[in-house]
Order: structure tokens, then C-alpha cells, then sequence
């Protein structure tokens, strides 16, 4: 059988990587310290959770390419940030180094598959 045709911005494979390491980000940061409540905790499952949202708005902005590459370029930069953060939890001893690792190269592979949404969006455009 053939892949279904995606329907959604939730069919995607970057999507669906994105939403579940941000979930896997959540549970992991409920052990970060009291502390970091307002600070890393936050920012770390802001930032993740922004990745998947502006890839909600991406796929509704397929319309317009620069719109739909300028909601991509927010995921990627969230993606990033996430990054950033995670390196922090590493450095702070509130993640081990290995889970950091996995972490941040399920990071590295969503960054791969925006950077090649971003340099090729016409399969993705909708058609006026």
C-alpha cells in the first residue's frame, strides 16, 4: 500500500516528531527543580510546543509561499531555541547526557526536514 495523503498539518512527519518529543520535553521537565518553574521549565516547553503550533500555521499559509516559508522559519528557530535549552538541562544536571543527546538529535532531524520543506515548498503550495 501507498502512503495516505496527508490531509493535515498532523500527517506530516515532521509534526508528528515534533509533537511527540515536545510531549516526551513535558514529562521529562516535570522533575526539573521548583526553581526553574518560571524560567527553563517554561521556556523549554514553550519553545518546543512552538515548533508543532507554527507548523499548524505553516500548513494553513500554504496559500502564499512566503507566508508558508515565514511560519516554517519560526519553526525552525523554535526548534533551535529548544535546542539551546536542553543543553542548559544538560549543563544543570536536571537531564543525563545521553537522554539530552536523543533529545537534541530528534531536533537535528526536524531541522533537516524544515530546511528541506523551506528550500522546495512548491509540492506543498496550494495550487490558486
Amino acid at each position: 500500500m501507498g502512503k495516505e495523503p496527508i490531509k493535515s498539518h498532523e500527517d506530516l512527519e515532521v509534526y508528528k516528531m515534533a509533537f511527540d518529543v515536545a510531549m516526551r520535553i513535558f514529562d521529562l521537565s516535570k522533575k526539573f527543580p521548583a526553581a526553574e518553574k518560571y524560567s527553563l521549565t517554561d521556556q523549554i516547553r514553550r519553545s518546543s510546543r512552538s515548533v508543532c503550533a507554527n507548523l499548524a500555521e505553516a500548513w494553513r499559509k500554504r496559500r502564499y509561499e512566503a507566508a508558508f516559508i515565514a511560519k516554517l522559519n519560526d519553526c525552525e528557530s523554535e526548534a533551535a531555541e529548544t535546542q539551546t535549552w536542553l543543553k542548559f538541562a544538560v549543563k544543570c544536571d536536571y537531564l543525563n547526557v545521553e537522554i539530552g543527546r536523543e533529545l537534541y538529535g530528534t531536533y537535528n532531524r526536524v531541522l533537516g526536514m524544515l530546511v528541506t520543506i523551506i528550500k522546495n515548498p512548491s509540492p506543498w503550495l496550494i495550487k490558486h
